[in-house]
Parts: structure tokens; sequence; C-alpha cells
């Protein structure tokens, strides 16, 4: 995938109709762009090659080929586009193909807006939480591999204890992860913008889960500051 700050999109669709509804939903939606519009196999490959999207949103039912076909025409290119599949087909061959050929996710005709966009943010997280590990040339845990495939499968990654945000778990564990050394709850706070406190009931929860690991540093006087770093790779 491009290291770009917008996820370049393409649509691949035989209605123009809708390959416009398509387009006017990315649109809407920040962190996107659309690239272009294919109506084809052929052409759809032409625009891959050419324009080399992060994202291709790909109908199954095309008037020279499978939406199928074209996925497994593309899975060797050096730099292939992630695909979620759009289409109105319901059976399980279908389904079962385009699991078996790589889609990300799978949409079925008619949907709404909402459902759209989950399901382009979630590709989006993927996306960032994948180029967070190559950035810090990191190997996976098997936490991290269970929540990208979670992501990959709900949009989701796992749910907190009662009463914390996802999303502020999410800061608080890519933060720790980036740190060159351990940290302690004041840095945690200072770098991602919330109260020590809350950091602290954070990293508490992380540490429960063995996403952090918690280490004592003792001064000359006084109660040992807790300090956290990532837990290493198994």
């Amino acid at each position: 995938m491009n290291d770009t700050t917008s996820i370049r999109t393409l649509i691949v669709d035989d209605d123009y109709r809708v390959a416009e509804i398509h387009a006017g939903f990315v649109g809407k939606m920040g962190g996107f762009e659309v690239t272009g519009l294919a109506h084809t196999v052929s052409d759809a490959l032409i625009a891959i090659r050419d324009t080399r999207p992060d994202l291709v949103l790909l109908d199954l039912y095309l008037p020279d080929g499978s939406g199928l076909d074209l996925m497994r025409r593309i899975v060797d290119l050096p730099d292939p586009p992630g695909v979620i599949v759009i289409s109105a087909a319901r059976d399980l061959d279908h389904i079962r193909s385009a699991i078996a050929q790589g889609a990300v996710h799978y949409l079925v005709k008619p949907f709404g807006f909402a459902t759209f966009a989950e399901r382009l943010n979630a590709f989006r997280d993927l996306r960032l939480r994948l180029q967070d590990l190559g950035a810090r040339h990191a190997e996976a845990d098997q936490q991290e591999v269970d929540s990208l495939f979670q992501l990959m499968r709900t949009g989701t990654i796992a749910a907190p204890p009662k009463g914390q945000s996802s999303e502020t778990m999410k800061l608080v564990r890519d933060f720790v992860r980036r740190a060159d050394a351990d940290v302690s709850a004041a840095e945690v706070a200072r770098g991602i913008g919330v109260s020590r406190p809350t950091a602290q009931r954070y990293l508490s929860a992380l540490a429960q889960q063995g996403s952090v690991e918690l280490t004592l540093r003792y001064g000359a006087t006084g109660r040992p500051e807790h300090r956290y770093r990532a837990t290493t790779s198994d």
C-alpha cells in the first residue's frame, strides 16, 4: 500500500449511476480520495496498473468477466490494493470465493452510507495499524495478530474494560509501543493529552491484558515509579 495521507480508492462497477453514488460516498469521508471509476475488468486492470490505488471497491458482475477474476489477476502485483467487494451476490459460492481471493470486506447491495463508512473506516484503521508495525520494524505478537484479524472481521478492536474508551485504549497502547524506552503514566498523559489518572487507569488495564509490561523504578526516597513498556513478541 502507498504511504500517502489519503487512501486512494478506485471504484469498479458496471452501473455508471451506482459508481457515481459510491464516489459520492467516498467524497463525504475524510482520509479517502477517488482515483477513478472503471466499469469493466479490462478498464479496472489498466486503472490499477496506472494509478496504483490503495483500495478497490469492486462489483462482482462486470460485462467482460467477474470481479473475482480481477482479484485473481491483481494479487501478484508488486503492491496489490486492498479490495472491498460491493455486490448484490448473496450466494455462498461468491462469498467463499471473495474470502479466498483476499477480500477485506463484503458489502451486500443495497446499503446505506453508515454501513459503507463503517467498512471503509475499518480498512483505514487496519492500514494504519499495519503501517505502524512496519514503521517500527516490529513483529506482531499474538494479541496484535488477533486484533488485526478482528478489525478485518468486525471493524473494531477488542473491547476495553467497562467504562473505558476503545479509542483512548488504542492511543495509550500505541504511544507505549512507539516509545524508545519505558514510559510513565505522566509521560503518556502528556503525550496523548489526557489526565495522569486516566493514563494510569488505561495502562493498568493494558498490563492486565498483557499488552504492556510494568516495571518499578526505585529512587532514593519515596514510592517506586511505575514504568511501562511494550511486551516483546512471542
